[in-house]
């Protein structure tokens, strides 16, 4: 992992997109899979989105967060900040890049943010982390 997480335990300031009302997640490594992680929902352990570890996988790959968006999770510094992106598994597997999961790594707050006026696609294959 990029950032060194204090906690496996998440909790969203407000519900995932379509996931609402979850807010409080465990982020577990999959075995084997270095910045591969399942994304769990603590009250509805069927509930789980895989995410992958930006910095690993797509070290290209530089949103621009707003100053509100870093209030809103406390982050002081870029380091504090550990960025994830969703894996939209198929026969051609993407990622979100529109929407990635931002994490305080010193607190466990999270929120999926939305990349309002940015060029990032929604649906990148795999290994096109390329702006």
């Amino acid at each position: 992992m990029s950032t060194t997480l204090t906690s496996p335990l998440l909790s969203f300031v407000a519900p995932p997109p379509g996931l609402a009302p979850l807010t409080d997640f465990s982020l577990n490594e999959i075995e084997g899979a270095a910045g591969l992680y399942s994304l769990q929902a603590s009250a509805q352990p069927a509930t789980r989105l895989f995410v992958l570890d930006a910095a690993i996988f797509l070290p290209n790959y530089t949103p621009a967060i707003s100053s509100e968006q870093s209030n809103a999770l406390s982050l002081t510094t870029p380091d504090d900040a550990l960025v994830l992106v969703v894996v939209n598994p198929g026969d051609s597997t993407t990622v979100n890049l529109m929407a990635p999961i931002v994490v305080n790594a010193r607190t466990g707050s999270c929120a999926q943010l939305i990349l309002d006026d940015q060029d990032w696609p929604l649906h990148a294959e795999l290994g096109t982390g390329e702006h």
